[in-house]
């Protein structure tokens, strides 16, 4: 693609959607992720205590483990919905600029 096109793409309007849209979702989901993780880190820090307690009387299981598994499990969960969303809202609007674009150039 030329330099030409490029600069087409880049003045779209849809483009320019494409970008804030994306941005904002990305730093949405940094946000809770840096939240949780930090947050988890803290408590460690200053309430270790509290992650070492056992899930229920007699159980193998503490609060600390099944919290970070609780994070391990929601942040892949969140990795599933940037995916589900890059491939479906974003790459459609990417391919209508493209379009947009070609059809510009001929």
């Amino acid at each position: 693609m030329s330099s030409a096109m490029y600069e087409r793409m880049r003045a779209n309007p849809k483009f320019q959607e494409l970008v804030s849209r994306r941005g904002r979702f990305a730093w949405t989901l940094a946000f809770v992720v840096l939240t949780m993780f930090y947050g988890f880190v803290m408590v460690v820090a200053f309430n270790p205590a509290a992650l070492g307690q056992p899930v229920a009387e007699g159980s193998m299981l503490t609060v600390g483990v099944a919290v970070e598994l609780f994070m391990f499990i929601f942040f892949w969960s969140l990795t599933a919905v940037y995916v589900k969303r890059a491939n479906t809202e974003f790459d459609a609007l990417t391919q209508e600029i493209v379009k947009e674009a070609w059809k510009e150039n001929k």
